[in-house]
């Protein structure tokens, strides 16, 4: 790709669902691959909190670019999660009822 080329939508979309997969089998503390990039963590209790942060960090930022390039990323989520990415926050609300309303978890 030139510097003149543009990224497609579904190339973000795509980022997007990879990175919302991932978010939620963090949350299910089921192996994402950040388990592979550090296993000797594995053992350690706050490592499924830092595992769901940096999940979390890294939606964040593709939902972030999707919204200054002006593609659509809310159709992807349950209005409920729209309102949990645009706080940003990842409280322990977004921990306890991110899949109340949404149509799956994680099947990855």
């Amino acid at each position: 790709m030139g510097k003149d080329s543009v990224v497609p939508t579904e190339f973000f979309i795509t980022k997007l669902s990879e990175a919302k997969v991932a978010f939620e089998r963090a949350l299910d503390c089921k192996h994402t691959e950040f388990d592979d990039l550090y296993p000797y963590m594995l053992e350690h209790p706050q490592f499924f909190w830092y595992k769901r942060y940096v999940a979390w960090s890294k939606l964040l930022t593709i939902v972030e670019l999707c919204e200054e390039l002006d593609m659509p990323w809310k159709e992807e989520f349950s209005s409920q999660q729209v309102g949990y990415l645009e706080q940003r926050v990842m409280s322990a609300k977004v921990l306890d009822f991110w899949f109340d309303g949404s149509k799956e978890h994680a099947q990855r």
